[in-house]
Formats: structure tokens, sequence, C-alpha cells
């Protein structure tokens, strides 16, 4: 177990800088690719353990990845695994080929790390059964048993959670039905599944929730996948709380559902500015550029908690840094990401001398205008490592973080780019 120690600047910057490749975007490239029969093209894949992760699943099932390029003999006739297929940390693996799998002919078992393996996966068991899918959870999580369908039909149904991993998961294994499938949820959730299954003539929006699956095979194709807006928030938190700073990052996938971070560091005082030059799949595809201003406390609720959930830590670092009080509520899916990141938020505010109280949705973040040095223990959660760093570079001194190498699952450079802003 690696333990960094980062020492705060006062110093001001101003960097562009290009993120590694979308990690939810990664995840879909590769498994249309491998569902496709054929050759497909993927350029521009996220670079951490988690996209490693599908890769590897993928090749298990007979699909041949050499660099850029997927080879594929098409899901109808993947290879049944000689073992399981090891998700690690990624439950965006499991939860997706759980669905195309589940559907499907070929008989496995998906496991996860010890971390992956206490995250909820009941909830995949209905809709998928709806559709006459084979899955079977362990107590509610994995190891899952998957595959093995014999008679696979269209089917509608409805979730209580805005899961994109979920709507996702049924929506793959819904191409393999007899018939059209449909599935609606609360709004909120990232449509990143949707809009590529509407580009290559696979669905189509029947109101703002509700989408329609229209069965058929996933045709090769070439994918380019854009940067990281979750990645990219780090280095837009870092200049947010240094004011001047200034950082632009390029080639940014701007879904809205994934870019509520910026609107919040907008509502909190900092400057943002947002260009829209292209799109991959129907998702828009563009430049950001964020400038440190003083940051003031705000209250984030709703719609927004699903657009930032994943940015909810460091919307606390960025609060601590700023004046008043920050209020989150609605989150409590925090709970069940690879840590409790309620409690793991709490315990770094707390190590660094922040001011926090927690409630059982979110928390309060006081705006005290600094933070100090400790040592924070990430729960091996690579998104609580990578916020501590962000509040260590402005921190009165230095921060230990432990752990720290989880912060490789998606994005193995990310010190070394954190640091780069500086130089």
């Amino acid at each position: 177990m690696t333990t960094r120690t980062i020492t705060g600047t006062t110093e001001s910057f101003a960097a562009s800088v290009r993120v590694p490749g979308d990690k939810s975007l990664s995840h879909r490239a590769l498994l249309f690719a491998g569902m496709a029969q054929g050759d497909s093209l993927v350029t521009g894949l996220g670079t951490g353990l988690d996209i490693a992760t599908t890769r590897a699943a993928l090749a298990n099932l007979g699909v041949a990845i050499d660099g850029d390029q997927v080879r594929s003999p098409g899901v109808s006739r993947w290879a049944t695994p000689h073992r399981s297929i090891d998700c690690g940390n990624s439950g965006t693996s499991m939860r997706l080929l759980a669905g195309v799998l589940a559907t499907s002919r070929v008989s496995t078992v998906l496991i996860g790390d010890s971390s992956l393996s206490r995250r909820p996966m009941t909830r995949l068991e209905a809709p998928l059964r709806s559709l006459g899918g084979v899955i079977a959870t362990t107590s509610g999580h994995a190891p899952i048993k998957v595959g093995g369908a014999e008679v696979v039909t269209g089917a509608g149904v409805t979730i209580e959670t805005a899961s994109a991993q979920v709507r996702s998961a049924f929506e793959l294994g819904a191409l393999a039905a007899k018939g059209s499938s449909s599935i609606d949820s609360p709004p909120g959730f990232r449509d990143h599944t949707e809009r590529w299954l509407h580009a290559i003539g696979r669905g189509d929006w029947e109101s703002d929730t509700k989408f329609r699956i229209d069965p058929g095979p996933v045709p090769p194709a070439k994918y380019d996948v854009p940067g990281d807006p979750s990645s990219a928030a780090y280095l837009w938190a870092a200049a947010a709380i240094s004011p001047g700073s200034q950082v632009v990052t390029t080639t940014i996938s701007l879904n809205p559902g994934r870019i509520g971070f910026l609107q919040i560091l907008d509502d909190m005082g900092a400057a943002v500015e947002v260009v829209v030059t292209n799109s991959v799949g129907g998702d828009p595809v563009g430049d950001v550029k964020v400038t440190g201003r003083t940051i003031r406390g705000v209250t984030i609720d709703g719609d927004l908690i699903a657009s930032a959930l994943d940015e909810l830590p460091l919307v606390a670092v960025v609060a601590a840094y700023g004046e008043g009080i920050t209020t989150v509520r609605g989150a409590e899916e925090l709970r069940v990401k690879e840590s409790d990141r309620i409690i793991a938020v709490e315990q770094m505010m707390l190590s660094l001398g922040g001011g926090i109280s927690t409630v059982h949705d979110g928390f309060d973040i006081v705006g005290t205008g600094f933070l100090h040095g400790g040592s924070v223990e990430t729960y091996h959660d690579h998104r609580i490592a990578m916020a501590a760093a962000v509040a260590a570079t402005r921190a009165s001194g230095e921060v230990e973080i432990v752990d720290s190498d989880v912060a490789f699952v998606s994005w193995p450079d990310f010190y070394e780019s954190l640091a780069a802003l500086w130089s």
C-alpha cells in the first residue's frame, strides 16, 4: 500500500491539458465493438485499470483486441470462458457485461475484488429476467451467474433509480430479444448508451426518460473516444480553489448528464467557459476553461446530484476553500459506491481540519477558506484519493494520501498531470 505526500502552494497557474479518454464511453466503445461481427476501430480509449478490465473480459469471450483494432465473431458467437470473468474494481464492466451476457447463450460467472463484491447488484435482476435473461446474484452481490438464455423476448420495465448502468445493462441485453423493449426511470441519468443506440438505428426516445430498444445486431464501426469530464473535474477544481489560476481542457465529452460539476463551479463563483466543437455518437464534445475566483457556498440537490455524483467529494474540497455553507442532499447513492463516500468525505475533511456535518443522504461543508495538512484514508476509493490530492494543492501543510495508487483505476498519470499544472 503506497502513501504519497503532497505539499501545497500559493502560486497560481495557467495550463492547457488533454485528459485521458472518457471512461464511460471507453467501456461502451469496447462493448459495442465486441458485440459487432467484424472489425472495428476504437481510438482515444481511457488508460485506467477499469478499461483494461473490460478489454480483458472481452478477450476471454473470444474478442481479439490489438491496439486500436477490435475483431469479433459477434456476440452470438462469443466463446464460453474457461474461468470466471474478473471485473476487478469496475462496476461498469460488471453491470454492462451482465446485461449482454444474461440474454446470450454464454454461461459464465462475473467476479470482482472485495470492494466491488460489496456493491449492490440486485437491481439488475428483475429488468434482465423480464427479457428472459438468466442472472443470479449472490445475496444481491457478486459473484453473478449469467447467461445461457433460451428465449429472449421484448419487455417494458420501469426502474426506481436514475441508474445509467442498470438502464444500459437492460438496453444491451434487449438487443438480443424478439421484439422491441422499453425502459423508463426517474430523470438525471447519463444517457450515453441511449444516444449511441439511436445513432446506430437501434432505438429511440418515447419520452424524456423512456427509451425504446429495437433488437438486432450492432454494426462494426469506428469510435473516437473524447476526454473524460470526470477526470478533467480534478483539474477544474484545482483551478477553482486557486484564485487567478486557469486551466483549459480540450476535446472533452459534454454529455449533459456528465457536466453537473461545471454548473456547480459556476454557481460557486468560478468562471466557466464551454465551447462545443464536435459530437461523437450523438454526444457533444468541446473545450472547457475554468478560472479560479472567490468561492461561495451553494445548495446542491435534485437532478444536479445525478449529473455530478462522482464529483461530490470534489465539491466538498472546493467548498472548504470558499466562504459560507455548502449543502448536499439527495445523494444517498454515495453510500454504495467504491466506498461509503459520505463517511469517506467526512473523514477526509476532518483529517485536514475542515468543517463538515453529515446526514444519511449528504453533508454540509463550512467554507473556512483553508485546509491544513494531515493524513487521508482513501478507503480504497480512487475518487477519494484524487479529491484529497486536489485538497493538498492549497493546504497549509503536507497531506499524506494512504493507498494513493488506487487512483490508477481511472487515471494512471493523475498525480503527475496534477503537479504539471504548475510547471
